[in-house]
């Protein structure tokens, strides 16, 4: 059969092993379920851990700035403020996805580039109304109380990531549209590139090479928003090109549409609000409760009053540094996720809950796998892991307290990595069904009572626990919420959502296809 003709209709419901062919899905069926998940899943992992090995490479870059540890601290807490500002605009366009992909799966992938543009128009205007005033008066909202050293770094490395989130907000929209319409390497493409020219610009910026000025972590935050404003860049020419416009009437569809708006905050206001709220109380964790907890436990071990705020810092330093190296452990599984959400969408589309369900479970048991392997490799050689980011200039001592604290983080990351899969994925076919409400607010409840609160009760109660303390509490929302999501997707109602418009539009009178760019003929 040729893939421009539809399959004949016999008055059954196709196999689980069927895919629907119309004029304008521009996927064969597949041999296997595990090839068509691995088609969308692959780039997608490489797009995740890409920006993992970016972070990688920007703190250890960050690290040779001098043997002070306030540096690779700066650098984390002040993204975090940054991210968090941005966190609810990111998440609320994670739907497009959706969106998109269930328009594929229905036979109308015309209508899905109305939400790439509404995601797009979406982030400007975020953009402009809450960032960049932000960024202005960022210098009066030092809310974790940091010194005034360490806020002067971590401020202006915020300020530079907020003038720049446009390229992030609209790089992500733009991106997730791709992942609807199962296109996975036109993102890996455009990140990859991204992220070499924040390396490029790294070199140049943070050192001052080549007659560069020397710019320190600035230097850092501009290689970020350089990267990001590259990332955007390349999808959105390959979006407004003649081929996708042609097939998928992308240019056509830029006005604002205030359909498209109403949709996108229908179903993504909680994917927004879980994402914002989640950096908030991991912002609190990572900027208040592990430096309260460090400086908490030098007081009752009686050290000097001069030693408690390097406590804190030291501890700040640690968490940040085990946090990169979490990052490898759910980054690709956030891949998997994604090529989860893209497949539940279209087989929601084509009214086939029960792929879906299949295609949910075969992405849980990889993502299972890579984060039972990065457990393993945690706990072995924690140590050796977190001396890759301190300063070969770094006292003995502070070296030791270093290692000593960034260890004993990793380890409780190691026993939560499996559950951190199953709310990864979990959450990612949730959404690609449209059910974004419930887990929204199951995260707010877990992550403020866990993190937050049993952070705060900790410190309080068991100081000699130090920075271990309040990620116990991390560990423990991380754990419930990944066997909530799981139990969420057994009996919820998912299986009866959909968030296609019903309404006939016309077939694609060309009866074009194109490519995937691994083949050379195009994007």
């Amino acid at each position: 059969m040729s893939e421009l003709t539809p399959p004949e209709t016999t008055g059954t419901e196709p196999s689980a092993s069927t895919t629907i062919l119309t004029p304008a899905d521009p996927e064969l069926s597949e041999p296997s379920p595990i090839v068509e998940l691995l088609r969308i899943a692959v780039p997608s992992i490489v797009t995740m851990t890409s920006y993992t090995l970016m972070q990688f490479v920007d703190t250890y870059m960050v690290k040779e700035i001098g043997d002070d540890p306030v540096f690779v601290a700066a650098q984390g807490n002040g993204g975090i403020v940054a991210w968090i500002a941005i966190a609810f605009g990111l998440g609320m366009n994670t739907v497009i996805n959706s969106f998109v992909s269930q328009n594929l799966g229905a036979g109308t992938p015309k209508k899905g580039s109305a939400y790439a543009w509404a995601g797009l128009w979406i982030s400007v205007l975020y953009w402009l109304v809450l960032l960049v005033p932000y960024a202005l008066f960022i210098d009066h909202t030092n809310l974790a109380g940091s010194g005034k050293e360490l806020w002067e770094l971590e401020s202006g490395y915020a300020r530079i990531l907020l003038l720049g989130g446009i390229g992030t907000l609209g790089a992500r929209s733009i991106h997730h549209y791709f992942y609807g319409l199962h296109r996975p390497k036109v993102v890996m493409i455009s990140a990859i590139s991204g992220n070499i020219v924040n390396v490029a610009v790294n070199y140049l910026l943070i050192f001052g090479n080549l007659g560069f000025p020397q710019l320190g972590l600035n230097g850092a935050a501009i290689g970020t928003v350089c990267g990001g404003l590259f990332e955007l860049g390349i999808p959105f020419v390959l979006f407004l090109s003649r081929k996708y416009n042609e097939l998928y009437s992308t240019r056509s569809a830029w006005r604002p549409a205030f359909k498209q708006f109403v949709d996108i905050a229908r179903v993504g206001w909680p994917g927004g609000l879980m994402f914002f709220n989640e950096l908030i109380c991991w912002g609190m964790l990572m900027n208040y409760l592990v430096p309260k907890a460090g400086k908490a436990r030098a007081i009752a071990e009686g050290l000097d009053p001069a030693l408690v705020e390097q406590a804190g810092v030291y501890a700040n330093t640690a968490g940040w540094i085990a946090l990169r190296y979490m990052h490898i452990g759910f980054m690709p599984v956030v891949g998997i996720s994604i090529a989860a959400q893209a497949l539940v969408g279209r087989a929601m589309g084509r009214k086939r809950p029960d792929i879906a369900a299949q295609r949910t479970w075969l992405s849980l048991k990889i993502g299972l796998g890579y984060m039972a392997l990065c457990a393993f490799v945690f706990v072995l050689w924690r140590g050796p892991l977190i001396n890759v980011f301190i300063n070969s200039e770094t006292a003995p001592g502070e070296r030791a307290a270093l290692i000593a604290i960034g260890a004993k983080i990793i380890v409780a990351a190691a026993v939560f990595q499996l559950f951190d899969a199953v709310g990864i994925v979990m959450s990612g076919a949730l959404r690609g069904a449209g059910d974004t409400v419930w887990p929204g607010v199951l995260t707010i409840v877990l992550s403020w009572s866990c993190i937050v609160g049993f952070g705060l009760l900790v410190i309080e109660l068991k100081p000699e626990w130090g920075s271990v303390g309040p990620w116990i509490g991390a560990s423990a929302y991380i754990i419930l919420l990944g066997l909530s999501l799981l139990g969420r997707f057994l009996f919820g109602n998912w299986r009866e959502r959909s968030l296609v418009d019903e309404t006939p539009m016309e077939p694609d009178p060309l009866g074009k296809t194109y490519p995937e760019p691994s083949t050379g003929a195009g994007l």
